[in-house]
């Protein structure tokens, strides 16, 4: 991280504008999870031109609340089905994350709103939104509020109580976004 660095969704976007510029790359299909979802929203938003398609799985809009975790964490962003083996990888994960990191993640996540600040309704990219339909972290309620904000987007609800849908339902969500661009490349 450079120092300095601003932590903030804007700044996180411009740092992927400039690996994309490293490696070459004018324009791509945008896919996050989680907090790569906020920050890739806030790309899309910034950076249309640069923007195919976007693709976010559990990515939050606001500031996720959680009002009544789970005696292990891991399980509210997992879900039930996540094994002893991954529950233990996602513990070691954030175990071990560069405190700067964090801290700056946190920092950035601490107070943002994409629907207020108007960056939803800047999305200019077809856009696939992916939920599980009984999260304990982010409603599909929720979910479907912040994604009808979003022109050219749409909502797939997975039957799952994970969170953290991409890890959870890996091959759901890869299936999912692959027809997605497959079908938007089809209709331009």
């Amino acid at each position: 991280v450079p120092a300095g660095f601003e932590w903030s969704l804007p700044s996180l976007a411009n740092f992927v504008a400039h690996v994309l510029d490293k490696a070459g790359v004018e324009s791509a299909h945008i896919i996050g999870a989680k907090t790569g979802g906020a920050i890739a929203m806030q790309f899309a938003a910034d950076y249309p031109k640069r923007t195919r398609t976007l693709s976010v799985a559990s990515g939050p809009a606001s500031v996720i609340i959680i009002s009544n975790p789970s005696n292990i964490p891991q399980r509210d962003r997992l879900g039930s089905a996540a094994s002893k083996e991954m529950v233990e990888y996602w513990n070691t994960t954030f175990a071990t994350a560069p405190e700067v990191g964090t801290n700056g993640l946190h920092m950035a996540l601490s107070k943002f709103d994409l629907a207020r600040d108007g960056v939803l309704q800047r999305i200019a990219a077809p856009t696939l939104v992916i939920t599980a339909d009984r999260s304990a972290l982010q409603s599909v309620e929720k979910v479907r509020q912040y994604q009808l904000l979003i022109p050219k987007s749409r909502l797939v609800v997975l039957h799952s109580d994970a969170y953290h849908i991409a890890a959870a339902n890996a091959d759901e969500c890869v299936t999912n976004i692959l027809a997605f661009i497959k079908e938007t490349r089809q209709r331009t």
